[in-house]
Formats: C-alpha cells, sequence, structure tokens
C-alpha cells in the first residue's frame, strides 16, 4: 500500500535539510543512532542501497512541510553515499527499514503518527527502540507490513536486511542470520583491526626471521663447501686425494 502522494509543480520549491532541532533527545538515543547507522553502513557497504541518518523524508511532491525524519532509514535499489535530504518522487523507491530511537516524550508520536505514516507510505519494517527502557517492553519492537498493516515481529528478525536484532543494553545488536555473527560496532570494528594489523605485522616479523635464518643457512653450508674445497686443494698438493668416502 502506498500513500497518496500529491502531485504538482516542483519548481522554486525549497525542500530544507535542517530544521535546527536537536539530532536527538539524550546522548543515549544520539549513541544508538549513530552506533546503528555506522554498523548498517559497514554492513551494507558494496551494495545498492543508502544508510541515512536524521534526514527529512520528504513524500509528497510539492509539499515540504509534509516530511519527516527518520532516526535512521535503510533504502535498497539507489545509489548509496549520503544525501542533504530524502524526496521519494525523485529516488523512486520508499525506504524498506526504519528505526527510531524513542523515548516515553516521542512515545506517543512513534507508535501513532510515525507508525501510521510509514504504514501509509509502504515502508517494510519500523523498528522502535528504547534505549532507556521506559517505555518498549524489552527495549525492542520491530513491525512488518502485512496486507497493508503492520504486524509485530516476534521473532526479532529482519527480513529485508536478514539480521536478527536483540536489545543489548543501550544498543541494537545486530547479527547475520547465515552465520550468527555479530555486526562488530564501531569501537569493537577498530580493535579488531588493530589486532588485524598486529598479527598481520607479527607474522610478516615471523616471515623475515625465517628468511633471515634460511638464509643465514645458506650461507653457512656454502662456507663449509668453500672449506672443504680449500681443504681438498690444499692435500692434493701434497698428493693426498681426499675422497668422497673419506
Amino acid at each position: 500500500m502506498t500513500a497518496l502522494i500529491p502531485q504538482s509543480c516542483d519548481v522554486d520549491i525549497h525542500y530544507p535539510s535542517s530544521d535546527g532541532e536537536p539530532v536527538a533527545e539524550t546522548f543515549l538515543h544520539f549513541y544508538a543512532l549513530a552506533v546503528t547507522l555506522e554498523v548498517l553502513l559497514q554492513y551494507l557497504e558494496g551494495q545498492q542501497a543508502a544508510v541515512l541518518a536524521n534526514q527529512f523524508l520528504y513524500y509528497s511532491k510539492g509539499m515540504p512541510k509534509l516530511r519527516v525524519a527518520p532516526d535512521v532509514m535503510v533504502i535498497f535499489g539507489v545509489e548509496p553515499g549520503p544525501r542533504d535530504n530524502y524526496k521519494i518522487w525523485q529516488e523512486g523507491q520508499v525506504p524498506s527499514v526504519v528505526f527510531e530511537m524513542t523515548s516515553k516524550g516521542t512515545q506517543d508520536q512513534d507508535k501513532v503518527f510515525k507508525k501510521t505514516l510509514y504504514e501509509q507510505l509502504g515502508v517494510q519494517e519500523y523498528w522502535l527502540f528504547d534505549p532507556k527502557g521506559e517505555w518498549v517492553e524489552n527495549q525492542l519492537q520491530g513491525y512488518r507490513l502485512e496486507r497493508d498493516i503492520y504486524q509485530p515481529i516476534t521473532d526479532g528478525c529482519s527480513e529485508p536486511l536478514e539480521l536478527r536484532l536483540q536489545a543489548e543494553g543501550q544498543l541494537i545488536g545486530f547479527y547475520r542470520q547465515d552465520t550468527g555473527d555479530r555486526l562488530l560496532i564501531p569501537n569493537e570494528l577498530a580493535q579488531s583491526l588493530k589486532q588485524e594489523a598486529l598479527a598481520r605485522q607479527q607474522a610478516e616479523q615471523r616471515a623475515e626471521q625465517e628468511r633471515q635464518r634460511a638464509e643465514q643457512a645458506r650461507q653457512r653450508a656454502e662456507q663449509a663447501e668453500a672449506e672443504l674445497a680449500q681443504l681438498r686443494a690444499e692435500l692434493k698438493a701434497k698428493g693426498i686425494e681426499l675422497t668422497d668416502e673419506s
């Protein structure tokens, strides 16, 4: 089901990219938003998909006041990369997944207005995450479109993302459905890359040490052969032939 989007002349109409409002209600909400954004950007790297955060989603051409700013949204089938804002009629795709970092103060808007709007727009999945655990049971609740109506997701799995989601303290934990591996958050990823670089450096050092030992062994063998050849020559000069059996 798609919303009825009024069509009108779009010439000289200004679509703002900011309203001057804070990105998130509290640091915890901002942190959850930022980590979710980075995790999904890393996960979807190389795919034909855009991951955007706290940017205006315009859904009615010619009507710039009709907009919403999802905390995080994933749109498949479009060019990856940042945008000043997202206009559905220009991109040709509705977001597949939307995340809202909800709180007691935004509860009514998130569970009524935004839920209804995303449902009408045809957003396949809508996830509410409550970092402070103020009103969402178990902090995380997802909804999936079924016959144009949102139904609660009971298994914690996102079909478009092919990930399993669960609340882990003040963040959402993301797990690959094919391997069960947990997607690393930015500081974990940085630490993992650091450890990989250290392991690679250590492996290169071991390889260099092995090369040096092999070179030293080759030099010793060449020296031994030279000394043996010199000894043969000295003995031969004295009339003594040194055979291999000697």
